[in-house]
């Protein structure tokens, strides 16, 4: 199995966009190509191996990325056969433009927002407001335009009122590792991830806060239109929301959705 992402610049701290890695066009006969939120980077490399297990004639392929970029790159004609995004958004967009199956949409597993701070910053906000304070000067979040973390966080601050002082501070990420990695290496004093990522660096970032949002953090999934391999993208998707491919999302810190199996 091979996976594909970009690594953000070291010491770059304002994005403004993102230029992802796509899967080889020239994918062969048994590659299933599996586009999936950054988020899910652990998680479905574990997926992707269990399944191949399975499924010994069948490579799986995974390109990861902000949900909206993984979107468009299906748009414009990137090889794909699964599509799975880390908010509903996206993959209303996706069903909009007719890339993918909405009768195979499913939901899958969902998550948490949380503020996260680094492991030795002293900075321990009570609540969404104490980022306003004059001595937190960097806050990194995805870009709510493409990236769900950051819609997911506008819309939490937006809701305490405290949008646009914090918009201010922001250092926008590609996706939501790229906010992780921000934070990780205390090039900003806050950042807003989902509780999967934090617990993938406990000795590096803490969890200040776990943040209410105004719509449930849910992941669906869904058979890309056109796929060549149609039938192993829809047992891939099954195999998601199976017993075992639950269990692999359980084990990297993903809460189980309403109708997955």
């Amino acid at each position: 199995m091979r996976a594909f992402v970009v690594r953000p610049l070291k010491r770059t701290l304002f994005v403004i966009g993102a230029t992802l890695l796509v899967a080889s066009a020239n994918a062969r006969a048994d590659e299933l190509i599996v586009s999936a939120a950054a988020s899910l980077i652990n998680a479905f490399k574990a997926i992707g191996d269990a399944y191949e297990q399975q499924h010994p004639g069948t490579k799986v392929l995974l390109n990861f990325g902000a949900s909206d970029v993984l979107m468009q790159q299906i748009v414009k004609g990137a090889p794909a056969d699964v599509f799975a995004s880390a908010d509903q958004k996206a993959m209303d967009k996706a069903v909009a433009e007719k890339v993918v199956d909405p009768a195979t949409r499913r939901d899958f597993a969902t998550n948490a927002l949380v503020l996260i701070v680094p492991a030795d910053s002293r900075f321990a906000p009570a609540t969404l407001n104490d980022l306003t304070s004059a001595d937190v000067k960097r806050i990194a979040f995805g870009d709510p335009a493409s990236v769900p973390i950051g819609r997911y966080a506008q819309g939490a601050l937006q809701a305490a009122g405290v949008w646009d002082a914090v918009n201010a501070k922001s250092v926008l990420a590609s996706n939501v590792r790229q906010s992780l990695d921000y934070v990780s290496r205390g090039e900003v004093d806050a950042g807003f991830v989902f509780a999967t990522d934090a617990a993938i660096m406990p000795d590096r970032v803490k969890v200040a806060l776990t943040v209410p949002t105004q719509t449930a953090v849910s992941y669906p999934i869904a058979l890309v239109e056109g796929s060549r391999h149609a039938n192993d993208a829809k047992a891939f998707i099954a195999y998601v929301l199976s017993p075992d491919g639950q269990a692999v999302l359980a084990k990297y810190g993903f809460k189980p959705a309403a109708g997955a199996h």
